[in-house]
């Protein structure tokens, strides 16, 4: 009988994809979603930027565009790196992808073989664990939860850390629990890496804008770590561009060359028009990214504030991205009468069922205690959202 790979077959499907393909058919049946459950700004993509996407097209940016970006943009970037984070890269040091996710993807394919071990932290952005498993790696999974405020320590790392371990991956500000590491918890964990011949950290700053402590800080900053260091970012969450699909990796040459071999064969460069228009968010203007970032902090203030008030809700202020993730589990066990919820995944389903809300239950994220909501949305849907949500939990006994 014909079937899938076996590849695929390991593969699960992203949870977060699913929530918010459940929410979408029950809102085209005619019912009132407030759809937490994706990781996606809600504002539109400024104008400047897509006055230069018009422009490019104008311009007949129609053609394939150079595997691992257009020079400019890669430029550009590096120019970025250097202003913003204090980070030399040269053009031949980046590579520009079809999103942050290829990035990602990337650098797990061309760096990790069958058995290769891949440390994640958890709770971690679903994507990760099966990206690994995709290179034929073995994610091993640090747990962090709520009451380290959901980083690893540096005792922790180094206690995970074998012969066979590749890549750490960092995500910080972190999706899905919105911390970020400060400077001084980025350098005790470099002093782990440094200790390990032949051990990288991804680092994934795609939330690197949506900062609500101040500076962002990248690992690679630190002595020795750049060699060690691959930064993925991109343009969806700063600029609101999520379906330009622009990301990045800033990295040793050797690591750029094995990336863009392995681009060149499965997908070349990236979309043409797509790449002038990140060209310009990086170049123009960058108030864009400020007021977004403020009115996420409003948000982040408002939703917070809410959560705090829903009685069996454990609640802590993320620094950064635009997710919350409480903590549920006292709710385990309880019932409204017809339902019972047993863990976060039933929890999502029933605070979709019955306050019609979409979110992820955390098991997807590696904490089964808790579950993520995006406040990627408005002040009204952020609101009306918790008033449904405290009504459906205050009735589980």
């Amino acid at each position: 009988m014909a079937q899938l790979s076996d590849r695929l077959q390991r593969l699960a499907p992203s949870a977060t994809l699913a929530m918010s393909q459940k929410s979408a058919e029950m809102k085209a049946q005619g019912i009132d979603v407030i759809n937490l459950s994706v990781g996606e700004p809600d504002f539109n993509t400024p104008d400047d930027i897509k006055e230069a996407a018009k422009q490019a097209v104008d311009a007949n940016f129609s053609r394939y565009s150079p595997v691992p970006g257009y020079a400019d943009l890669r430029q550009a970037i590096a120019d970025k790196l250097k202003r913003e984070n204090g980070l030399d890269y040269t053009t031949a040091e980046i590579l520009v992808s079809n999103g942050a996710k290829q990035s990602v993807c990337n650098t797990l394919m061309a760096l990790v073989n069958p058995g290769d071990e891949v440390i994640i932290p958890a709770p971690y952005w679903v994507s990760y664990p099966q990206m690994a498993k995709l290179a034929g790696g073995t994610p091993v999974i640090i747990e962090a939860g709520f009451e380290q405020n959901f980083k690893i320590t540096p005792e922790q790392l180094e206690a995970a850390i074998t012969p066979r371990t590749r890549i750490l991956i960092l995500c910080s500000p972190s999706n899905p629990t919105g911390s970020v590491y400060s400077k001084a918890e980025l350098q005790a964990l470099a002093e782990v890496i440094l200790r390990h011949e032949d051990l990288f950290v991804l680092a994934d700053e795609i939330y690197e804008h949506i900062n609500y402590i101040g500076h962002h800080e990248s690992i690679a900053q630190f002595d020795g770590m750049k060699a060690r260091t691959i930064v993925v970012n991109g343009v969806s969450k700063a600029y609101a561009m999520t379906g330009w699909r622009i990301g990045y990796i800033a990295a040793p040459e050797w690591i750029v060359k094995g990336c863009n071999k392995l681009q060149g064969q499965y997908t070349s460069g990236p979309c043409s028009v797509s790449q002038k228009a990140a060209e310009a968010a990086y170049t123009g203007s960058q108030q864009c990214v400020e007021e977004m970032r403020q009115a996420f902090e409003r948000r982040r203030d408002l939703i917070v504030r809410l959560a705090q008030d829903i009685p069996g809700l454990e609640v802590n202020v993320p620094e950064g991205a635009f997710y919350l993730f409480p903590k549920c589990s006292s709710f385990y066990g309880k019932s409204d009468g017809t339902t019972t919820v047993n863990n976060a995944g039933e929890l999502a389903l029933y605070l979709l069922e019955k306050a019609h809300v979409a979110t992820v239950g955390g098991d997807a994220f590696g904490d089964p205690d808790c579950f993520r909501m995006s406040y990627a949305t408005s002040d009204e849907n952020i609101t009306e959202a918790m008033r449904r949500i405290k009504t459906a939990l205050g009735a589980l006994q």
